[in-house]
């Protein structure tokens, strides 16, 4: 789905577009932008913005540019879209995400747009993702010409909480990202900019890139791998004012409450109820007037004018109302609700005793009983992703069928509705009779026609109970207390529905499942779940401002040559006993018009497995990204196989990047890594 902004095409300032400029680090590699700023900006100078990032602006994210840079220069704004060393047409070669070399290069061009004659040499930094990762870790260096950011998508801890791992479990998503960037590295720069240079560039990355996915595997515990880039490890560290953001069906929105409470510096927080997207092209809907609301903050602190910010609620959140489950949503029903402050004094916890298939009342006397629960390798595919980027059907499905292979608490029908905003918790006494284990934790609203729609999920590996850098073997049949954190989430129960949760001892393929089949011993009484329930706050919500209409600049010109087309198909092979989740994420071929640039953008994922066999699960991927104009072709195509033994991980990958239908290049990787406490 694409959001219709409402296009503005008269700004107070008139803008002046710079296609391509190279700023030279100091180790000589040229980095290259582009810029948007004020016609007058020489004579007047204003505040500069950066936006940082490997998703190449000559083709890549230039239609979302076009959107958002010139609207913000329309009001005053230089705005500066990076090439990351070794992206796009930068030249260099990018070796891994969130480097140190990567962080001292955005230093060096912070350092660079503030001491241009068009800037004030005040800069703001911001962006979606990579872009607001790096944000935080630069804004963590406090280079004097920073004096605000706006971090979207993001986290402050590299491993607990990315597209890695999840409570100590290896996610699907490690897979699905690290062949997204191996794909685009594969990708060349554009002649036009770089000139006769491009292929020597081009080679250059297909030969030093390598294969992110064996390196990160090579880190499956918090080592000082994750520990670099993690803000978390101080926050004191940064200074600088911070507007975090994020989506309900995004996978980074518990920074947000994480920042919002170990922060010292000005911060604010919203959370909508989108996926991986910018807020004014947010879906699930509904999309808000985001660029400005950013305005108001780029003005507040980078420009010293009062816009009232500040004044408001530091957390924004969009309050979800009950919805039938399915994969996807054009618009999430709900309402906007304030804090004052996270943690907020209008959450109450409220804990509930586990019973033998239900959960119990609040102080209800339950007497211990053991519950035994081993799941099939089945519970998980319908799950959807770690991150949902909104393309298409990637929100987990109808509970029921999961279910099925999990073991359930159902709560009594609600007398009244309740409204929860913060991270259940789920404490569990439990035994597992194997050294290395996982539960995963689902909390669901049952709908009075028996539909169970997940509310928000937790997974831990049970290795990692006491340490996520000092993991421990599990001793079969001795007993545990464990805390499993699910998600954050604001969420209205409704009068009539009932609340679910659910355990399960696998959840593949959105996490990597243990070795072999385990069992887990459950003991009810002492096991818990705690709600944030939000106590009635309607003064402070009544005064939330109401956000305006999605807005943006005239988009780029672009023709449609191969729609797009987006699918998750779940096949059951009961002849072989064998199923497969697809994931198609084909976003067709277009051409950018201005550059007369045909590009190509196409993945599938395969996730199988047999029967029970742990070890056969298996992630494959395939992605083909292809450039071409009247007189250059360039095609890159990688492949990357993901399985698996109790002991080992096993990587078989492929790179072929062609120019026209001569292959000029190829690659063949195959890795083997010792599986460390997962």
């Amino acid at each position: 789905m694409t959001v219709a902004l409402k296009t503005v095409n008269s700004f107070p300032y008139q803008i002046r577009e710079i296609e391509h400029v190279w700023i030279t680090m100091s180790d000589g590699v040229r980095l290259a932008a582009r810029i948007w700023l004020p016609e007058t900006a020489e004579a007047e100078p204003v505040p500069g913005i950066l936006e940082y990032i490997p998703y190449r602006k000559r083709d890549s994210t230039a239609y979302r540019d076009s959107m958002t840079h010139p609207y913000f220069a329309g009001h005053g704004y230089a705005c500066v879209r990076v090439d990351l060393r070794g992206s796009g047409d930068s030249e260099g070669i990018l070796l891994d995400e969130y480097l140190a070399q990567e962080q001292q290069d955005g230093l060096e061009v912070l350092e660079w747009i503030a001491e241009q004659s068009w800037c004030s040499g005040s800069v703001g930094m911001m962006g979606i993702s990579w872009g607001g990762f790096n944000a935080l870790q630069v804004a963590a260096h406090r280079p004097p010409a920073l004096k605000a950011i706006i971090t979207i998508c993001s986290t402050d801890d590299r491993y607990a909480d990315d597209i890695h791992h999840m409570g100590g479990c290896l996610l699907g998503d490690n897979l699905s990202w690290a062949s997204t960037m191996f794909a685009y590295n594969s990708c060349p720069p554009d002649p036009l900019l770089v000139g006769e240079r491009w292929k020597e560039l081009w080679l250059e990355r297909l030969q030093g890139s390598g294969l992110w996915l064996d390196t990160w595997l090579r880190h499956q515990r918090r080592d000082d791998y994750w520990k670099q880039g993690s803000i978390c490890e101080d926050f004191s560290a940064i200074t600088s004012p911070v507007l975090a953001v994020s989506g309900w069906t995004d996978g980074y929105s518990n920074a947000v409450f994480r920042l919002l409470a170990n922060l010292k510096a000005s911060r604010k927080g919203l959370i909508g109820p989108w996926g991986h997207k910018y807020p004014h092209l947010g879906v699930p809907g509904p999309a808000i007037g985001f660029l400005q609301e950013s305005l108001r903050w780029w003005d507040r602190w980078l420009k010293g004018i009062e816009t009232g910010i500040m004044e408001e609620p530091m957390l924004r959140v969009w309050m979800q109302e009950s919805v039938p489950p399915t994969t996807y949503y054009d618009e999430r029903p709900g309402h906007w609700i304030g804090e004052p402050a996270w943690p907020s004094p209008s959450i109450v916890s409220q804990k509930y005793p586990l019973a033998a298939g239900r959960i119990g009342e609040a102080d209800e006397p339950i007497p211990e009983r053991p519950l035994r629960i081993q799941s099939p390798l089945s519970v998980g595919l319908f799950a959807g992703k770690w991150c949902s980027y909104a393309a298409g059907p990637d929100l987990a499905h109808d509970q029921r069928e999961e279910d099925g292979g999990a073991l359930v608490f159902d709560g009594a029908p609600l007398e009244e509705a309740i409204a929860i905003l913060g991270a259940p918790v789920v404490e569990l006494d439990l035994q597992a009779n194997k050294p290395i284990a996982m539960v995963a934790v689902r909390l669901s609203d049952v709908a009075q026609d028996d539909k169970a729609t997940r509310v928000t999920y937790g997974l831990l590996n049970l290795t990692h109970r006491n340490s996520r850098e000092y993991p421990e073997y599990l001793k079969p049949e001795e007993r545990y207390r464990v805390r499993v954190q699910l998600n954050d989430v604001a969420q209205v129960f409704p009068k009539g529905h009932r609340l679910r949760l659910s355990l399960s001892t696998s959840y593949w393929p959105l996490a990597w499942p243990p070795p072999e089949p385990v069992r887990l011993t459950i003991y009810t009484g002492s096991s818990t779940l705690s709600l944030p329930i939000r106590q009635s706050s309607g003064e402070l919500d009544a005064q939330v401002p109401a956000f305006g209409e999605a807005e943006g600049a005239p988009p780029l010109a672009k023709t449609l040559i191969e729609p797009e087309h987006h699918n998750w198909r779940v096949i059951r092979d009961l002849a072989k006993d064998e199923s497969t989740l697809e994931v198609i994420n084909d976003k067709g071929i277009f051409r950018l018009d201005d550059i007369d640039l045909e590009v190509q953008n196409k993945t599938v994922e395969t996730y199988t497995y047999q029967a029970d066999d742990f070890s056969s699960v298996r992630g494959e991927t395939l992605c083909i990204r292809g450039f071409k104009r009247q007189d250059w072709s360039v095609k890159t195509v990688t492949r990357t196989v993901l399985t698996s033994t109790p002991t080992h991980f096993h990587i078989l990958a492929d790179l072929d990047a062609y120019e026209g239908d001569r292959r000029v290049y190829c690659q063949s990787w195959d890795k083997t890594i010792p599986r460390d406490y997962i």
